[in-house]
């Protein structure tokens, strides 16, 4: 699992390759990946958009952004968690993925980025 902290929150990461939404034949590799959100802050933050770099090692990489995390924007108070599992795929067998999530504090409104760490997205275990 990769975690990292921004202004407070924190993000922790893990990635899945899914071998039976895969379709190697048609070179489409399908991978899962698990956030869990955790607001290390004393005061509640409001997750209100997502931006996300996805590197494809045989394809140009792509870029994807919007508002929430797969259709809710949640509010979490102090200590508080949210789960959610997506889904991205690749044209290769190795990438990787990298972002950021736009939150407000909900008693300012004040807007702040917090970073996606990256994570690795392999069908298979790769040796140097």
């Amino acid at each position: 699992m990769i975690t990292g902290v921004t202004y407070g929150v924190k993000i922790s990461v893990e990635s899945l390759y899914r071998k039976d939404l895969s379709n190697i034949e048609n070179r489409l590799y399908f991978f899962n990946y698990r956030i869990v959100i955790e607001n290390k802050n004393s005061f509640d933050v409001k997750l209100k958009s997502r931006y996300w770099f996805i590197f494809d090692s045989l394809n140009p990489a792509r870029e994807v952004e919007g508002d929430g995390v797969v259709g809710e924007q949640p509010i979490l108070a102090p200590g508080q968690k949210h789960v959610y599992v997506s889904g991205c795929d690749l044209h290769s067998e190795i990438g990787y993925m990298h972002g950021h999530y736009v939150f407000e504090r909900v008693d300012t409104g004040e807007e702040f980025e917090v970073t996606v760490p990256k994570f690795n997205l392999f069908a298979k275990p790769k040796l140097n």
